[in-house]
């Protein structure tokens, strides 16, 4: 019986990596894993957030229907 090795991108270099007996999947080795981690901890990713509206833009202050 043939098993199909898959491989996926590691997330960090791209490099096609296998999973199977991967210790440090899903990154293709411990210096992309660490990589990855130290731009966690430094918060060099970001979750993008909706731009907040200016105090009162939009609105007039009046109650429909008065």
């Amino acid at each position: 019986m043939l098993i199909a090795m898959v491989l996926r991108p590691c997330p960090s270099c791209r490099i096609p990596t296998s999973w199977e007996g991967n210790a440090f999947k899903p990154f293709c080795s411990e210096r992309c894993r660490t990589q990855d981690l130290g731009a966690w901890s430094s918060e060099s990713y970001r979750i993008p957030e909706k731009p907040q509206e200016e105090a009162g833009e939009g609105w007039s202050g009046e109650v429909e229907g008065s």
